[in-house]
């Protein structure tokens, strides 16, 4: 069976493994755009280290978790946002102010939404965590 979002999916075993009290996931999508949304939350602090292991198959991705994400999940349609329309998002997809993050594609990268409002960029929303 084939996958339509492979990001969907490991934010989505991500959740339901923080739901069961797990301390650590292992799963074998891996991406550099689901790495680079991993190094993003790892950054924030809701997961903890992750690595990259050959099994022979293909590389699998070993994720520790904290037990500190009640949400996260991909933002689909991938809505185009500019630097005025933060707050519209942050308010949809985010519980209040200032709790949780918005993960968005600039053109310099992945980053959060407050490190883009620093920099001034827009961009592609992604995925959310809070």
């Amino acid at each position: 069976m084939t996958l339509n979002d492979p990001l969907a999916n490991v934010l989505s075993f991500m959740n339901n493994q923080e739901k069961l009290g797990r301390k650590e996931m292992t799963t074998n999508n891996n991406s550099k755009l689901i790495r680079e949304v991993l190094r993003i939350l790892q950054e924030e602090q809701y997961v903890g280290s992750y690595e990259e292991t050959d099994d022979g198959k293909g590389k699998l991705l070993k994720i520790n978790l904290l037990g500190k994400i009640n949400k996260c999940g991909v933002i689909k349609p991938r809505y185009k946002v500019q630097m005025k329309d933060y707050e519209k998002y942050e308010k949809r997809f985010l519980p209040a102010m200032g709790f949780g993050i918005l993960i968005v594609s600039t053109n310099k990268g992945l980053m959060t939404n407050a490190k883009a409002k620093e920099q001034n960029l827009g961009g592609t929303l992604i995925s959310f965590a809070y």
